[in-house]
């Protein structure tokens, strides 16, 4: 589904990212993990084009998104969750819903499917965003990416800050969509994600980031045995 190639990119005179290559298929959850500051929320942005690469490639479906916009990976099928959310505090829950419809014809109805996903969202239509608590903001956030029903969903660290309860709920929602998908059209899912259990019990597959490179890879049954999570310890 979601193919990176040979990915360089520099801040500066820093190269951030050396080389990173990495398949996401649709059905499974890629995983990527490693330490703070090594690159994996720059890596993220490099595939939703929110800052450029040097050289390397990125292609959807064998199309090539190396150089498209944001918003023209948006409607390839690119779905985006930032850190920390970046939900519109001061809009309605339904019109930050509706935002993640913009790259759709207008008059668009949003997908009855996200409040299945979600039921506190549509008890909460017409509440602002930033009257949520920090886990319905997720879900809100999760849901506006999932708006333009995308091909690939991308989530950078859903888990951040929120209670236990929600992310057990993000993490059945993640896995449904990669095994059904919405209107039955599984997706591929690429998490990043520092809580390790949560991002053991989900991966199909893994990856460990350091100093800008992938260093370890490979199927998420052979985590434990491979004693990723020291790999990754803080």
């Amino acid at each position: 589904m979601l193919e990176v190639q040979n990915i360089h990119q520099f801040y500066g005179g820093s190269h951030i990212l050396r080389g990173v290559s990495l398949t996401a298929p649709a059905g499974q959850v890629t995983v990527l993990l490693g330490r703070n500051g090594v690159g994996k929320t720059t890596l993220l942005k490099s595939l939703m084009g929110l800052v450029p690469v040097k050289s390397g490639s990125v292609t959807l479906q064998g199309r090539d998104l190396t150089m498209a916009q944001p918003y023209e990976r948006a409607a390839a099928g690119v779905g985006y969750v930032p850190q920390g959310r970046e939900i519109f505090a001061r809009l309605s829950v339904e019109d930050n819903l509706r935002m993640g419809l913009a790259t759709r014809p207008g008059g668009t109805p949003i997908p009855p499917e996200l409040f299945e996903l979600f039921p506190v969202l549509q008890q909460m239509l017409q509440r602002r965003g930033g009257d949520l608590s920090g886990g319905q903001q997720q879900q809100l956030a999760i849901a506006r990416a999932l708006a333009a029903q995308p091909r690939v969903l991308i989530l950078d660290e859903p888990t951040e800050g929120i209670q236990p309860s929600i992310i057990k709920d993000i993490g059945r929602v993640i896995r449904q969509l990669a095994d059904v998908g919405l209107q039955g059209q599984r997706m591929a899912v690429l998490l990043c994600e520092q809580y390790y259990d949560f991002a053991e019990e989900l991966a199909d597959q893994y990856l460990v980031m350091e100093r800008g490179e992938v260093i370890a890879s490979g199927p998420g049954s052979e985590m434990q045995a491979k004693n990723i999570r020291q790999l990754v310890a803080i």
